[in-house]
C-alpha cells in the first residue's frame, strides 16, 4: 500500500467518523487542515488541538445564531445601534447596568416603560440578542400573542405545557403591553 492510498484511507475514516459524530467542520475541512498542518510540520497534538478548536468555534457561533433565531425577534436591533444620547440621563446610566445582564442571572424582572417611540423595544431586543450571544435562552413575544396563546391553552386544558415551555427560557421579553387608565 503506498502512502497516497494510505492517506486517502485515513482521510475517508476521518470523514466517516466526523459525519457519524456530527462534526461538520471536520467533515468538510479535514483534508484542507491536514494539508495546512503538514506544510507547517505540526505535531499530531497540534493538529488535533487546532481541529477541535475550530470545531468548537463553529459550534459556539452556530449556537448563538440558533438562540437568536429561536427567540423569535421581529427584527434585529443591537444595543450598539441605539443612540444613547437621546435617552434621559437616568436611562443612560441604567442601560449600562442592564448591559451586564445581571438582572437575568439574579432572576429579576425588568419593565421598560415610556411613551411610544422612545426605544423600549429596541433596548429589549438589543438586550435579548446580547443574552442569546452570552448563552441565555430567550423568547420574544407580544403580549396580545401571549394572551391568545394562554386562552387557547386554557380551552384545551394544556396550561401546564405552556408553563413547562416557559420554564426553559432564561429571559422572556413581552412587548406591546398597553395599560389604559380610565
Amino acid at each position: 500500500m503506498n502512502i497516497n492510498t494510505e492517506f486517502n484511507s485515513i482521510l475517508q475514516k476521518i470523514k466517516q467518523n466526523s459525519k457519524y459524530l456530527r462534526l461538520s467542520y471536520s467533515y468538510h475541512n479535514s483534508k484542507q487542515l491536514i494539508d495546512e498542518h503538514s506544510t507547517l510540520n505540526s505535531s499530531i497534538p497540534e493538529f488535533y488541538d487546532d481541529l477541535l478548536q475550530r470545531e468548537a468555534d463553529i459550534r459556539n457561533q452556530n449556537g448563538k445564531e440558533n438562540r437568536i433565531r429561536h427567540a423569535n425577534f421581529p427584527y434585529k436591533k443591537y444595543l450598539s445601534d441605539l443612540d444613547i444620547s437621546c435617552l434621559p440621563e437616568d436611562a443612560q446610566n441604567k442601560l449600562q447596568v442592564l448591559k451586564t445582564l445581571e438582572f437575568i442571572k439574579s432572576g429579576q424582572n425588568l419593565i421598560l416603560a415610556g411613551n411610544p417611540g422612545t426605544g423600549k423595544t429596541h433596548i429589549a431586543i438589543g438586550l435579548g440578542i446580547q443574552a442569546c450571544r452570552e448563552g441565555f435562552r430567550v423568547l420574544f413575544t407580544s403580549t396580545p400573542t401571549l394572551i391568545n396563546k394562554l386562552k387557547e391553552c386554557k380551552s384545551n386544558r394544556t396550561l401546564t405545557s405552556i408553563q413547562k415551555q416557559f420554564e426553559q427560557y432564561d429571559l422572556i421579553i413581552l412587548d406591546e403591553l398597553r395599560v389604559h387608565i380610565i
